[in-house]
């Protein structure tokens, strides 16, 4: 196994011929010591880029440690996303296997023309923040024959997501595919066009969430279409919450100013977004 520490990667060494296409035949171990790239906020990191294909191989985040500190309560560090994407345009992930991620697996943010296939991620589920994808401020991301375990969201969908097609996951343990949370600052992107299809979860917290937050904001969740889902043991199937507020410290306890319109589920009663959610 090789063991990385950091790795980053510009337009420049792109525009060069390097690093267009990675082969990973094996594992990439990042160190056990979380303290070493705790507050790195990345260990893999791709900006700027443009064309690059990554397939297969493993990446092992070595996060548990830095779970039981967490989980402890004591002081620690926030840890590091395991690999993302940021401002770069068409990425292509197959095959690749994520591990024990310290803190999110995959983050794509300010990306274009994203498609992900046969990704398998994995962590413990009382792992906290270990997001297996989390999307946010980008279009025409599509995610396909993935499996997802994790102790947070399967996949979290960020403000500014546009045009994300989501097909055939297996998501849990974990909270489900999650759009938000929203509404955290009061001028915010929102997020529209999101299709989840073929999906299953099995152990799940969550089958598909909207979090918002209860504070006047210009964000909003508009054409979400939720269809073809197979639960199996999922506490809450659909959930609509605009009092997000986690641990319930500092929450704001106004009405959400998140306006979430145009939600299908073929099959349920009504559009989900026919009225302010926070009044149902």
């Amino acid at each position: 196994m090789k063991k990385i520490c950091l790795i980053t990667v510009n337009l420049t060494e792109i525009k060069q011929g390097y690093y267009r296409k990675f082969n990973i035949d094996g594992t990439l171990v990042a160190p056990s010591d979380f303290r070493v790239i705790g507050d790195a906020e990345n260990w893999l990191f791709f900006q700027h880029v443009n064309g690059v294909t990554i397939n297969g191989g493993i990446l092992d985040g070595q996060g548990t440690r830095l779970w039981a500190c967490k989980n402890s309560g004591k002081d620690c560090p926030d840890g590091a996303t395991s690999i993302r994407f940021s401002n770069s345009n068409n990425i292509a992930i197959n095959g690749l296997t994520s591990v024990n991620s310290k803190l999110y697996h995959i983050v794509f943010n300010g990306c274009k023309n994203v498609k992900l296939q046969g990704v398998k991620i994995s962590a413990s589920g009382n792992s906290p923040n270990t997001d297996g994808i989390h999307v946010q401020s980008s279009t025409g991301v599509t995610i396909l024959n993935t499996k997802i375990s994790t102790g947070d969201d399967c996949v979290s969908i960020g403000p500014g997501t546009t045009n994300l097609w989501i097909e055939n996951v297996a998501c849990g343990p974990g909270h489900g595919i999650s759009i938000g949370s929203l509404g955290k600052n009061a001028n915010e992107a929102g997020v529209q066009n999101v299709t989840v299809t073929t999906a299953t979860f099995t152990g799940s917290q969550n089958g598909l969430r909207i979090k918002s937050w209860g504070r006047l904001s210009t964000g909003f969740a508009r054409d979400i279409l939720f269809q073809h889902a197979t639960m199996n043991n999922v506490k809450n199937p659909i959930i609509i919450d605009q009092h997000y507020c986690p641990h319930n410290r500092g929450c704001p306890g106004q009405v959400s100013g998140v306006k979430i319109s145009d939600g299908n589920i073929p099959g349920y009663s009504r559009n989900f977004g026919d009225k302010n959610c926070s009044e149902i």
